[in-house]
């Protein structure tokens, strides 16, 4: 009989962490914890031995994490941002991707993402039509509610969740904040990266402006989202956006460059799509007007559910199963 074993490293305040929580609970198929120790975003990790696997099993990651030595193994590519990165930080990623990652998608026959956007951007790079991409979406959850317990301030405040990896480009709205006079900023970052976040925005003269947030739990965060006057979203390449789903799931509008396809997919018109990634006057005037008048926003209407992701990702496991 062929036995699921998973790779349950993913754990943390982030998409992939949050993913996994959701998921793997929720999966149909009896799995086993792969036990792994070790950094599974290494690409040194992917030529790890392995504990004893029978000849037919079959591996899942909710991740990109790769392991050559799984007999089988389907994985859940979020996004190929790290194909985006400049160089030279991007060369360990190329080589890692077009050696251990495509051939373990290649190998299985079937890989998971989570958006429209990642499906086409992973079905050009993977350059196999025998592959099926399987978009299973992402959930959200039950916290984010357009009614439900507000987060009150007197001053109007825009909300940024995410780190201050380049791509999350909060500099952007750091600087269009300096900009502007009566706009404050609550953002919800790792706590190691308060220090770095709290000295750009002290050089920006908008320290008094900022609160800096971390190791909140969903309840608060919604509460945070829905006493805003906008989520601010300015990310220049995404394979999801869950801060714009959660937040518009809230209510709130998101303010967004409308180049990042995959946030522009989530929010569509419930928000502004700006023309520049890095204009912050642009930035700041979008946020004034937003400041000025709070407007609400419909919750989208197609579900976005963790149990249909899990429902879909039970699906593919199942079929290779057998």
């Amino acid at each position: 009989m062929t036995e699921l074993y998973v790779d349950d490293r993913y754990r943390g305040a982030h998409g992939i962490g949050r993913y996994a929580s959701e998921v793997l609970p929720r999966l149909r198929p009896h799995w086993r914890p792969l036990g792994l120790d070790g950094n599974q975003h290494s690409p040194l990790d992917a030529f790890r031995s392995l504990p004893q696997l029978g000849g037919d099993a079959l591996v899942y990651s909710p991740g990109y994490g790769a392991l050559v030595r799984a007999p089988r193994q389907i994985l859940t590519v979020h996004d190929l941002i790290h194909l985006q990165m400049p160089w030279p930080g991007r060369a360990k990623f190329e080589a890692y991707y077009r050696g251990p990652v495509r051939h373990a998608v290649r190998k299985a026959g079937v890989v998971l993402t989570v958006s429209q956007t990642s499906e086409r951007a992973i079905r050009e790079w993977v350059g196999d039509d025998a592959v099926e991409i399987v978009d299973a979406g992402n959930g959200c959850s039950d916290a984010f509610q357009a009614e439900g317990a507000t987060d009150a301030s007197a001053d109007p405040y825009v909300v940024f969740v995410g780190n201050m990896r380049g791509h999350k480009n909060l500099d952007v709205v750091l600087r269009g904040l300096a900009l502007t006079s009566d706009v404050r900023l609550r953002a919800v970052v790792p706590e190691r990266e308060i220090a770095e976040a709290a000295a750009q925005a002290a050089a920006l003269g908008i320290e008094k402006r900022v609160e800096w947030l971390h190791g909140i739990d969903d309840e608060r965060l919604a509460a945070i989202y829905r006493g805003a006057a906008a989520t601010v979203m300015p990310s220049t390449i995404e394979g999801f956006g869950l801060p714009a789903l959660e937040s518009v799931a809230c209510g709130v509008p998101v303010i967004f460059w409308r180049g990042c396809e995959a946030v522009a997919e989530v929010v569509g018109d419930r928000g502004w799509s700006l023309e520049s990634w890095s204009d912050a006057e642009e930035w700041a005037d979008v946020m004034t007007a937003a400041a000025a008048s709070p407007r609400r926003v419909s919750p989208p209407a197609s579900a976005h559910d963790w149990n249909r992701t899990a429902r879909v990702v039970s699906d593919v496991l199942e079929r290779g199963l057998g």
